[in-house]
């Protein structure tokens, strides 16, 4: 026995999709699940996380960080990456998208310089590392910021 073979007891997991307050003959009928009288048994029971009117723990564990909205998503491709096009060919953003190097471009798309490359190619993206760019230029290729 181990945690990968735990089950829930035989009957006791019910599904969460049958109608409470049917009768007794439903399993659920009189009070429904609710108990008997209380805050908890009423309509209008106080929201999940109330806490008496103590500071709920959500408020009392301190913020951790920001997002910032200036944020730019760069998606990062290798030099390796390239070798599926051809000699002399122009790389643009969309013949990325075409030959299934990525799939969504966000807000820009960045050459990175891990792995060979052993064609010539013109590469017209966002951003180029130092290394890609040398790695690029090194075949006799060229580097275009768009």
């Amino acid at each position: 026995m181990d945690l990968s073979n735990l089950k829930a007891a035989e009957g006791s997991v019910h599904s969460d999709n049958f109608r409470r307050g049917r009768g007794h003959g439903s399993g659920n009928g009189k009070t429904a699940g609710k108990g008997h009288k209380g805050q908890k048994a009423r309509s209008g029971a106080p929201r999940p996380g109330f806490e008496g009117g103590q500071m709920p723990l959500y408020r009392r564990i301190p913020k951790r960080g920001f997002t910032n909205r200036n944020t730019l998503r760069i998606v990062a491709i290798n030099v390796r990456d390239l070798e599926k096009f051809e000699n002399d060919e122009v790389v643009t953003v969309s013949s990325l998208i075409d030959a299934g190097i990525i799939k969504n471009p966000r807000d820009g798309v960045k050459i990175l310089g891990k792995g060979e490359l052993t064609k010539k190619l013109t590469v017209k993206v966002n951003a180029f590392s130092e290394g890609a760019k040398a790695k690029i230029e090194a075949l006799g290729g060229t580097c275009e910021v768009v």
